[in-house]
């Protein structure tokens, strides 16, 4: 997983999957790419502010 979605606002923004498609029992979350199943299958319905969005929350989630 890279950094990819601090991409500023004209860029389109980076699919943060890593194709280690694996959810975790107990966090609910990817494995790879650390979404929840909702953010997944949403993601190719987001728009750009939203796909940020999700990034920043992937960095919290690095974070905690």
């Amino acid at each position: 997983m890279t950094g990819a979605g601090g991409a500023s606002g004209s860029e389109a923004v980076p699919s943060p999957c890593v194709s280690v498609c694996r959810m975790d029992a107990a966090t609910g979350l990817c494995e790879g790419c650390l979404r929840t199943l909702d953010e997944i299958a949403a993601w190719g319905r987001m728009d750009e502010g939203a796909k940020r969005a999700t990034w920043a929350l992937i960095a919290q989630r690095l974070a905690a």
